[in-house]
């Protein structure tokens, strides 16, 4: 073969690589934009859902156990607003097909409340045609049980207060861990840093429990109708753990998405410690973004986003809105 000729296969070789790597940097840029809009998607969604949770329940005047994170929520409007967020940044808010396939990306949503939790779950129903198809349903609510090695149970909650059951007599403690550590005579209540400890560890199992059995049933349903993608459970930093179960609040995981030859997994948090404080709206008027405090300031215009602080606001671009603006 002629010097010419290997010279020729040569650079068509280089070529072939130089045009892949640039497809390949291309696509990898563009999985890179769509998982960050898909982050931001469900962040904003999670946290209108957790805003819903709390300021849609009709709160006591005092709390009953004299606790801040003793709050009423409302599972059913945290839902709602979370699927209408997401089918707003999915653009299918008046699609219902486009509704039910997202749906089919959103295998669990847990709400997380004060002695207990919910779970927004995959169920097979029988609709009018008697085709089998699935919707999500609520779980009934599920303590934050624990059993010791004596057979004493505990239903912890998301602060000291407990309710125990007492094995040697029978007897129900409700109260404190600080008020029943004497009456109670049991070991862990006499430990506040072992009753913290176990707490937190209870309350994480068994969301982590019940997270991992929901989608292991969900993938088996689904595999019998068509679904190739595996569901699996994300991992989930001690830090995310640790501020789920500080305050009520909402967990959602969406997953399967496609993204390029990949596919999306992730979940966001949204906790009623972060909206009992003040949000931040984000508006475009007059063809610039401003940010204005929710509580403090009105505006006629739509809201784009909802921030957290301030300082998230401008690092997205968003700049102070005087009230008097567009009133």
């Amino acid at each position: 073969m002629k010097i010419t000729n290997l010279a020729v296969i040569f650079v068509l070789i280089l070529l072939f690589i130089f045009v892949k790597n640039n497809l390949d940097q291309e696509d990898n840029r563009n999985n890179l934009q769509l998982q960050l809009r898909y982050n931001r998607a469900i962040d904003t969604a999670t946290q209108d859902a957790a805003h819903a949770l709390i300021t849609n329940a009709s709160q006591p005047t005092e709390s009953q156990y004299q606790s801040t994170k003793q709050v009423r929520i409302n599972k059913e409007a945290a839902a709602d607003t979370f699927f209408h967020t997401m089918y707003l940044n999915f653009n299918v808010a008046a699609d219902p097909n486009g509704q039910q396939v997202l749906n089919g990306y959103i295998p669990a949503l847990i709400v997380v409340g004060y002695d207990g939790y919910y779970v927004y779950q995959f169920e097979k129903y029988q609709n009018g045609e008697g085709q089998t198809e699935f919707r999500h349903v609520w779980s009934p609510k599920k303590p934050y049980a624990y059993k010791d090695e004596q057979n004493n149970t505990y239903a912890f909650t998301l602060d000291d207060y407990v309710t125990m059951h007492r094995a040697a007599d029978g007897k129900w403690l409700h109260g404190f861990r600080s008020e029943l550590q004497e009456q109670a005579d049991v070991k862990l209540l006499e430990d506040a840093d072992a009753f913290d400890a176990m707490r937190r560890t209870t309350i994480v199992n068994t969301l982590q429990n019940d997270l991992e059995h929901t989608i292991n049933r969900y993938n088996t349903d689904a595999k019998r109708y068509g679904v190739s993608y595996t569901f699996t459970v994300p991992y989930i930093s001690q830090e995310d753990w640790n501020n789920t179960i500080n305050d009520a609040g909402v967990l959602a995981f969406v997953q399967g998405i496609p993204l390029g030859s990949q596919y999306y997994n992730n979940y966001a948090l949204g906790g009623a410690r972060i909206v009992k404080t003040d949000t931040f709206n984000g508006v475009v008027a007059e063809g610039r973004k401003y940010y204005f405090p929710s509580r403090s300031c009105q505006s006629p215009y739509a809201t784009e986003e909802v921030f957290t602080s301030a300082k998230e606001a401008a690092a997205n671009g968003y700049f102070p809105l005087n009230c008097t603006i567009g009133n």
